[in-house]
This record gives structure tokens, sequence and C-alpha cells, in this order.
């Protein structure tokens, strides 16, 4: 199950973002009844989060949360991929790519951190 956090200014295709993510988690054999939050957020919130678990004091375009041991309501919740959603519009330009394409990389990539 994914759940998709996020702010009503960022422009993000959330039906898209949920169905991509989910086959990303199947390719990868995770359980269909683990949990993933993919949170949304700007600059000064990443650049805090990043400052306090990293000691980074910049907005990282992605950080993410393993909660394998953990359980919730008795679900297990795999855990969080965090995007910076203005970071990620930046990584699109400077890429010429669409925001899509690299919002999903960036989720990827969050992934493949919480499985290692």
């Amino acid at each position: 199950m994914i759940n998709l956090v996020c702010s009503s200014r960022y422009r993000i295709n959330r039906s898209i973002l949920k169905s991509k993510t989910q086959d990303l988690l199947s390719k990868a054999d995770v359980a269909p009844e683990k949990i993933l939050n993919l949170v949304f957020v700007g600059k000064t919130k990443m650049k805090s989060l990043a400052l306090l678990y990293k000691k980074e004091n910049i907005a990282l375009p992605v950080l993410s949360f393993s909660y394998r041991n953990d359980v919730l309501d008795g679900e297990k919740l795999l855990g969080e991929v965090i995007i910076c959603y203005p970071q990620a519009v930046l990584l699109a330009a400077e890429r010429n790519r669409k925001v899509d394409e690299t919002l999903l990389s960036l989720i990827k990539h969050g992934i493949e951190n919480l499985l290692k």
C-alpha cells in the first residue's frame, strides 16, 4: 500500500506515481501488504530533515527512512521516501527531463536505499 502525502501546491499526478511506485515495489519482490509513505516537502522542511538526520545543511532531493522492523496497527511499514519537490523540479530542468520522470527516478532511488 502506498500513502502519498503532498501539499496541493505541488503539481503531482498521484495516480501515475502510485501505480509506477507499486510496479517498482513489485519488481523488487516487496509484499503488497507492506506500507510505503511517499512524502513531498519543500526546501525548508527538507533542509531541516537533512540537518537533523544527515548533518548536512542543504535541501537534498530525496531521503529515505526504513521502518522494516516496525509494526503499525498490525501492518508492516516498509518506510518513507521523502522528496523535495522544488529540488526535483530543478533537477528536471538541469537534466532536460519531465518532472514526473525525475520524481520517479528519485522514488526508485529512495526505494533502493530502503531495501539495502
